[in-house]
Formats: C-alpha cells, structure tokens, sequence
C-alpha cells in the first residue's frame, strides 16, 4: 500500500477548491482534477472514496476552519454588543484572508451537499453561539426572535457588503471598497436594529 503523501493531498485540496470555485460543482470532476495536480486519478482514489467523498471531506474541513475562525477570542458571556463585533470581525476576517475558501464554502450553501455540510459545520458553532443567545436573551439585551429573523438582520448586511467588496461595486456599478468606516458604520445600525 503507498504511503500517503500529506503534500500532495494539501495540493489536490487547495486544487479541488479552486476548480469548484471556477467551474462550479457541475463542471467539478476527478480527471479534470488529476489533471489540474498533474497526478494521475488513480492517485485521487488512495485518498478518497469517490467525488462526494472528496468534497465533503473538503467542505468538513473548511468548514472547521471557518468555524474555528468564527469563535475565536468569543466570549458567550461577553455583552450582545461586545459578541456581535468578534463576530464580525472575525467573519469578515476569515473572508478576507481567505478569499477562494469563502466562495466555496458559499457555494456549498446553494448545492446539493448543504445539508451534509451545514449539519458538521454547525455542531462546533451552534452551541457556543447558543449559550451566547441565550444569555443575551435572558439579560434582556435582545428579544428572542426565530433563528431566521435573527441571522438575517445580524449578517446578511456583513455578507451583502463582502460581496460588494469581492466584486469591486455595488448595485448599479459604483465603485465600491469596503472600508472600516463602513463595515462598523453597518454593524452600529445592525445592533441598533436588534437591541430592545
């Protein structure tokens, strides 16, 4: 049995991602990955069961990166103000400093392995961002609302203006760059939107 090669698996990982990212998953295949990593596919095979099981492994360790990322320096005690703004920072971070891993991972989210990924991805996450709810809730900080209503207010203005950075303007073509003035600006009116 060969032994196997930690390098050439971080290859064909940063590989696979980046095919994804640019083909999508439809467009996603082990020749054209092999190719890509100038390996042959049987070599992909000692690693991986099959694509789903390239992919989902990808996706679960990406996902632990981000969700890593994500509560790093949190604080589930900490004010609703307080945790909000690690989150952001942190997202926004992650997002920034890597770049190709967060349109995988938002791809992931609009694909057929969704369930499978957001099911790993959250367990790490969901109970320390739980017991922060639940603090900030029972202090009165914040009402309780559906999950739903919650992230919406709470991110999507953060991931709406990513986007608008990673594509270089905003609605109707301005130019747009995301400055720190603006992400906190944003983040003051997201808070303001959720505090009772």
């Amino acid at each position: 049995m060969r032994v196997r090669d930690e390098e050439k698996v971080k290859l064909v990982k940063q590989t696979a991602i980046k095919l994804i990212v640019e083909d999508g998953f439809e467009g996603f295949s082990m020749n054209k990955l092999a190719k890509a990593c100038g390996i042959s596919v049987a070599t992909l095979y000692i690693y991986y069961e099959d694509r789903d099981d390239l992919i989902i492994s990808i996706a679960k360790e990406e996902g632990d990166r981000m969700g890593d990322a994500m509560i790093k320096d949190f604080d589930p005690e900490a004010s609703f103000e307080e945790g909000m703004r690690v989150q952001w920072r942190n997202r926004y971070a992650f997002i920034s400093e890597n770049p190709v891993s967060g349109l995988f991972l938002e791809q992931l989210r609009t694909s057929t392995y969704q369930e499978r990924f957001l099911d790993d991805f959250m367990k790490k996450f969901k109970h320390v961002i739980a017991r922060f709810m639940h603090q900030v809730v029972e202090r009165g900080e914040v009402n309780a609302m559906p999950f739903e209503v919650f992230w919406s207010i709470a991110y999507s203005p953060l991931y709406s203006l990513i986007r608008f950075d990673r594509e270089g303007q905003s609605l109707g073509g301005k130019p747009f760059k995301l400055s720190d003035e603006v992400l906190w600006q944003t983040f003051d009116l997201v808070i303001k939107a959720l505090k009772n």
